[in-house]
């Protein structure tokens, strides 16, 4: 317990205390947020925002989490996964800048490289942590047995949960605090799951690094964490899935996600169909923008939201192992 606490603890000193120097390194050299055209009007104000605020997270969770671990292969295959989502994420910020444009990586390269990190996980999980090539369903007493199904399985788990963060990353704070919620519920997932030390570990790690960045991301926003942080964000939250076991748990664990990534394919799909459109701007968050809600009423909602679904989660999980 002591070490899960000095881990997350270090993650938000290292993240707060390096955060300003590296907001000031970013102005200066003008790596600034690019705003969409076609989103709402008030965040045209936001342009030029330092942005790739990923790269302070993921400092502030790699330096604590790589003293204190006894690197279980399940921590490293979260870690590694992590990283390598955070990797692609800042190529993809990394290009917008140079190119100054809102568009990234081509989406066949984040793909390919979705696909690598899919397969990576699923070698570590199955490989060396020993898992088995099953869906444990945790509301019922009952696992399937999936087999050759896996991999894509856990292709599933990365792309569309780095999908869902990423586009819940449109307001200040929002992404960063749900994900931190989320990990809240992985610390208590790991804490009572034995032999998973080194997993609460990396949740703490990965809490601390978010709420230190908070300090400087909530509303307004200092700095964003761009692409950088949402797919490296999102690449941990499903590694922690495949380790624990709760695939299938994390569409209520990470449930305003989830909604997130839903109100876009309504919309998309809505729109293709019908030619109507079920929300007036998607992902959902920008619906309630545009019905004149302020920006720190949404997030805070929707942080409620996340902590309900994260709470429900944990119970449904705690039920199935007692």
């Amino acid at each position: 317990m002591g070490e899960i606490l000095i881990g997350g603890t270090a993650a938000l000193l290292i993240c707060i205390f390096l955060s300003p120097k590296f907001i000031s390194f970013l102005r200066v050299r003008e790596f600034g947020q690019n705003i969409r055209e076609e989103g709402p009007e008030g965040h045209h104000t936001k342009a030029g925002t330092p942005t790739m605020g990923g790269i302070i997270i993921f400092t502030a969770f790699s330096i604590p989490v790589l003293i204190l671990i006894d690197y279980d292969w399940r921590a490293v295959g979260v870690i590694t996964t992590a990283i390598a989502c955070a990797l692609v994420g800042f190529a993809d910020d990394y290009t917008k800048i140079v190119k100054r444009r809102s568009l990234g990586l081509r989406a066949r390269t984040k793909l390919g490289a979705t696909v690598i990190i899919s397969v990576w996980l699923w070698w570590v999980a199955t490989e060396k942590a020993g898992l088995p090539d099953a869906l444990r369903l945790h509301i019922v007493d009952a696992q399937i047995n999936v087999g050759f199904v896996y991999p894509v399985i856990v292709y599933l788990v990365v792309a569309g949960t780095t999908s869902a963060v990423n586009l819940t990353d449109g307001l200040d704070g929002l992404a960063a605090g749900c994900a931190a919620i989320v990990g809240l519920a992985y610390i208590g997932i790991t804490f009572i799951t034995p032999g998973a030390q080194d997993l609460a570990l990396v949740s703490a790690c990965l809490v601390g690094a978010c709420v230190g960045f908070l300090w400087f991301n909530a509303f307004p926003a200092t700095i964003f964490m761009g692409d950088t942080g949402s797919l490296g964000l999102g690449g941990a939250i499903a590694g922690l899935a495949v380790m624990t076991q709760t695939e299938v748990l994390l569409i209520l664990l990470g449930g305003i996600f989830v909604v997130e990534a839903l109100s876009v394919l309504i919309q998309v799909f809505s729109f293709q169909a019908f030619r109507k459109r079920v929300f007036l701007m998607a992902p959902v968050h920008h619906h309630f923008e545009l019905m004149a809600w302020s920006e720190t009423k949404i997030i805070l909602r929707f942080w409620i939201v996340a902590a309900i679904c994260a709470a429900i989660g944990f119970t449904i999980y705690q039920q199935s192992i007692g």
